[in-house]
């Protein structure tokens, strides 16, 4: 397979994601106070970042016709990588992953099955429903550091991020559906904004992230983290109130979209904020 293919293999998978969840795992289990065995979590965080490229590359499969509207220079909906190239593609990254949630616990092996069986729920018809897709893909990337919590046989803290994290994610999840909805309509996808329109959607999105910012506040308050955890997540969280003011003000696709992007590298300083929640 020539360079040029595997680059389109890779950016299947949408690597900044699955950074992401493979940083999201590792943080549930640094949460709670130990990294040991640590053969196990770089077991967690391989699995959780091949599951999350396995659920990428699926939803593409699924979404060609979508995303020859709203996306066109994805690999599948340009034709650069087949329909067939990436069924496969996809499958083999969820026994891989499966693979190696097998290699760190029965419990661990157990979530790996479920959120995988859910991914692939999710793009073959809960993402076509309102609100259910939103829900599973919330719950999925809180479970990421739940697996991490169990890749060290510790849950405790790692609920703390979990929560925040489905919180951060079903807003965003909505947001994107207000941002697709002319590719979601063509492909007859009935999802929030189409059924209840994109303002109701937008509220609910709003809603999501200021019961975010509330709860992000807590663990200072109670003492469970420290000043430099209140410094940096009050960060994260004005740059989830620009996104809530920009999007009321032009909720146009293009705007959305380039929220979206600010959303997901806005993971990272909340990530960065659990962190240093530690010291």
């Amino acid at each position: 397979m020539s360079q040029f293919r595997l680059k389109y293999f890779l950016l299947l998978t949408r690597p900044l994601n699955v950074l992401i969840g493979m940083f999201s795992i590792f943080m549930g289990a640094f949460i709670t106070g130990t990294i040991q065995p640590l053969i196990k979590v770089i077991y967690a965080s391989l699995s959780g970042g091949i599951i999350a490229g396995a659920a990428n590359a699926i939803n593409d499969y699924y979404d060609i016709a979508i995303d020859r509207i709203n996306k066109p220079h994805r690999p599948l909906a340009a034709g650069i990588i087949s329909p067939t190239e990436g069924w496969i593609f996809a499958q083999a990254l969820f026994l891989a992953g499966i693979g190696f949630g097998a290699l760190i616990n029965g419990p661990a092996f157990t979530l790996s099955v479920v959120a995988s069986v859910l991914l692939f729920l999710y793009s073959y018809r809960l993402k076509r429903t309102v609100l259910w897709g939103n829900l599973t893909v919330s719950l999925i990337t809180g479970l990421a550091f739940i697996y991490g919590g169990l890749a060290v046989h510790r849950i405790g803290l790692a609920l703390i991020p979990a929560i925040f994290s489905f919180f951060y994610h079903l807003g965003r999840e909505i947001i994107k559906d207000v941002e697709d909805v002319a590719g979601d309509r063509g492909d007859h996808v009935v999802t929030l904004p189409i059924r209840h329109g994109e303002r109701l959607a937008l509220r609910i999105a709003t809603t999501a992230y200021i019961v975010l910012i509330l709860l992000t506040l807590i663990p200072y308050f109670i003492r469970i983290f420290g000043l430099t955890y209140l410094m940096a997540v009050l960060i994260v969280d004005a740059v989830i109130i620009y996104v809530l003011i920009s999007m009321w003000k032009n909720p146009s696709p293009s705007n959305l979209s380039r929220l979206s992007l600010i959303l997901k590298l806005n993971m990272f300083a909340g990530l960065v904020a659990i962190y240093v929640g530690k010291y």
